[in-house]
C-alpha cells in the first residue's frame, strides 16, 4: 500500500493499490504523465503485465467511451436514458427498422390509392373533398352506396375470417397480450375491405389499414430477420405508430403514439427506432401523398382571457363525455356481430346510415371534412349539436355491427364539433373568441382523453394542421384535464376497450407482465 496516498483516495478506490510513480531506468519519473515509460519498469527492467482497467460503464450496449464523468456517477441515472433490455437495438434491429418504414410508407400508399379511387367510384366526384362529392350526390346514390358497402363488407370479412380462423389481426392485442406476430396475408385482407367500405361511406377511421399494415410488415421482417421476442415487439410497434405518420404526414405525432399508446414507455431505447420509422415512412409515402399539412387553410388562433377560462371548465366536461363514448365503444365491440349474423348486419348498419346522411352527409367517412369544418368555424349551433350526438352513434353501429377500422379521425372530428359548439355557447357569455380555436382544442382534448395519450394527442393536432401554437396553453389545459377526468373516472382507452374476450379455460388468473423500455417488468393494471 502506498501510504502517501491512502489517505486522500475515497469510496472504492480507497482499497486499491496505489500505482507507483512511473520512472525512467534511472528511476526518475516521466513528466505530467504518471506512467512508466514503454517497456520500462522503476528498477530498468521490463514492465510486467498488468490487469486491464475495470469497466466503468454498466450500460447495454456498452458505449464506445468506457469511463464515466469526473464525478464517477452514472449516465442512466437520468430515467429515460435505459439499457436495451431485451429488445437490443442491434445493428440488424436497426436495419429492420429502416425496411419497415419503407414498407409502410409505401403500404400507406396503396390503401389510399384504394379509399381516394372507391370514394370518387361511389358518389361520381373527381376533385374536391369527400364531404363536397357527398354532398353533391343524389340521396338515392347516398344510400345506395352505403347498402352496397354493407353487402360487401358483410360478405368479405364473413369469408376473411373463416378461411384465416385463429390468425392475428389485432395489432394492439397482439403487442400487449402476445409476441407481436401478426397474420399478413389476413392483416391485408382485412385492410382493404376496411378501405373500400370507408371510401364508400362507412363511418370507421381509415387509419387502421397503414397502421395494421405497418406492423405486419414489421412482424414480416422481424420473422425473416430471426429478431427476439421483445425486439418483434417494438418493431411491430414502430411499424403501427408509422402508418399512423405516413397517411396523415405526422411523424412525430406517429412516434409518440408507439410510443406512449403501442409500448407504453418514452425512453430513449423506444422513442429512437419509433422516431426513425415513422419519419422514414412519412418520407415514403410523400411517393403519393402530398407533404403539406392534413387540414390546410387554417388561421393562426391567439389565446385570450376568454378561451383560457372555457378550456379550464369544458377540458373536464370534455373527459366525462370521452370516459361515456370509451364506454359505448367498449360494449358495442364486445357484442359485434359474429358468425352468420356479421353477413347481414354491416348492411342493415351501413343502410341506416345511408338514410340519416341524406340529410347529414358530414357523418359518412371517418369524418376528416367534418372536423376541418370545425377548425375553420363553419357549422351553425343546431348543425354542431347533431353532428357531435350522432357522429359517436353512427361510428358505434358500425364497429358493433362488425366491421373493422379505427377509431382515431371519428374521435377527432367529434371533439372538433363538440368544441366548437361548447364554444358557440361560451361566446354567448364571454364573445370574441373565434369558433375554431375552440374546435381545435375540443379534439386535442378528445383525442388526449380517449386514448390516454395527451403528449401524442397534442403533436397530432398540431401536426396535423401545422398551427396552434399560438393557443398551446389552453390547448395544453384542456387536454391535460380531460385526460385527468377520463382516467379517473374510468381508466379505458378506446383502444383497450376494444380488446377481445379471452375464453374461460384461457383467463389468467394473474394478469401477465409488462415490459417497459428498459426491459423490466412491470404488472399490468
Amino acid at each position: 500500500w502506498h501510504d502517501g496516498n491512502r489517505g486522500r483516495r475515497r469510496g472504492r478506490r480507497a482499497f486499491l493499490p496505489a500505482r507507483p510513480a512511473a520512472r525512467t531506468s534511472r528511476g526518475t519519473p516521466l513528466a505530467g504523465t504518471g506512467e512508466p515509460a514503454a517497456g520500462l519498469s522503476g528498477d530498468g527492467g521490463d514492465i510486467a503485465m498488468r490487469r486491464p482497467r475495470e469497466n466503468e460503464r454498466r450500460r447495454s450496449p456498452q458505449p464506445l467511451v468506457r469511463r464515466r464523468v469526473p464525478s464517477g456517477r452514472g449516465a442512466m441515472e437520468q430515467p429515460n436514458i435505459t439499457s436495451d433490455g431485451q429488445a437490443a437495438l442491434t445493428p440488424v434491429f436497426w436495419l429492420m427498422v429502416a425496411l419497415t418504414g419503407v414498407a409502410t410508407g409505401l403500404l400507406g400508399d396503396l390503401m389510399m390509392v384504394i379509399l381516394f379511387n372507391v370514394q370518387h367510384l361511389a358518389f361520381g366526384y373527381h376533385t374536391g373533398t369527400f364531404e363536397a362529392g357527398a354532398e353533391h350526390a343524389s340521396a338515392a346514390r347516398r344510400v345506395t352506396s352505403l347498402v352496397v358497402a354493407g353487402a360487401f363488407g358483410g360478405v368479405a370479412w364473413f369469408l376473411l375470417r373463416r378461411y384465416t380462423k385463429g390468425k392475428r389481426s389485432e395489432i394492439d392485442d397482439a403487442l400487449w397480450n402476445g409476441d407481436g406476430r401478426l397474420s399478413f396475408r389476413r392483416s391485408l385482407g382485412t385492410s382493404v375491405i376496411s378501405e373500400v367500405v370507408i371510401g364508400m361511406g362507412a363511418s370507421i377511421g381509415r387509419e387502421a389499414a397503414p397502421k395494421l399494415m405497418g406492423g405486419a410488415s414489421a412482424s414480416v421482417l422481424a420473422r425473416w430477420s430471426r429478431l427476439t421476442p421483445q425486439q418483434r415487439r417494438l418493431l411491430v410497434a414502430c411499424g403501427g405508430g408509422a402508418g399512423l405518420a405516413a397517411v396523415y404526414n405526422v411523424p412525430l405525432g406517429g412516434a409518440l403514439f408507439t410510443a406512449e399508446v403501442l409500448w407504453g414507455s418514452i425512453s430513449l431505447p423506444v422513442i429512437l427506432p419509433a422516431l426513425a420509422c415513422s419519419v422514414i415512412a412519412t418520407a415514403t409515402a410523400w411517393l403519393y401523398l402530398p407533404a403539406h399539412a392534413t387540414y390546410t387553410g387554417i388561421p393562426d388562433y391567439r389565446t385570450s382571457g376568454s378561451l383560457l377560462a372555457w378550456a379550464l371548465l369544458a377540458g373536464p366536461l370534455i373527459g366525462l363525455i370521452s370516459a361515456g363514448y370509451i364506454r359505448l365503444i367498449g360494449w358495442v365491440s364486445h357484442h359485434r356481430a359474429a358468425g352468420l349474423t356479421a353477413l347481414a348486419a354491416p348492411l342493415l348498419a351501413f343502410g341506416v346510415l345511408g338514410v340519416i346522411g341524406i340529410k347529414y352527409p358530414q357523418l359518412f367517412g371517418n369524418g376528416q371534412d367534418m372536423a376541418r369544418d370545425a377548425f375553420l368555424g363553419a357549422g351553425s349551433f343546431g348543425l354542431l349539436l347533431a353532428l357531435a350526438a350522432l357522429k359517436p352513434m353512427v361510428t358505434a353501429l358500425c364497429i358493433g355491427s362488425g366491421a373493422s377500422g379505427g377509431l382515431f379521425t371519428p374521435t377527432l372530428s367529434t371533439g372538433a364539433v363538440l368544441g366548437g359548439l361548447l364554444g358557440l355557447a361560451w361566446n354567448l357569455a364571454w364573445p370574441g373568441t373565434p369558433t375554431g380555436a375552440y374546435a381545435m382544442i375540443g379534439a386535442a382534448a378528445m383525442v388526449g382523453a380517449s386514448t390516454q395519450a395527451p403528449l401524442a394527442a397534442l403533436a397530432l393536432v398540431l401536426e396535423l394542421t401545422q398551427k396552434g401554437l399560438g393557443i398551446i396553453v389552453p390547448m395544453m389545459i384542456a387536454t391535460v384535464s380531460a385526460t385527468i377526468v377520463a382516467y379517473y373516472i374510468d381508466g379505458y382507452s378506446i383502444y383497450s376497450a376494444r380488446l377481445p374476450s379471452r375464453p374461460p379455460d384461457t383467463e389468467p388468473a394473474v394478469p401477465p407482465p409488462k415490459v417497459s423500455g428498459d426491459g423490466h417488468e412491470r404488472p399490468s393494471a
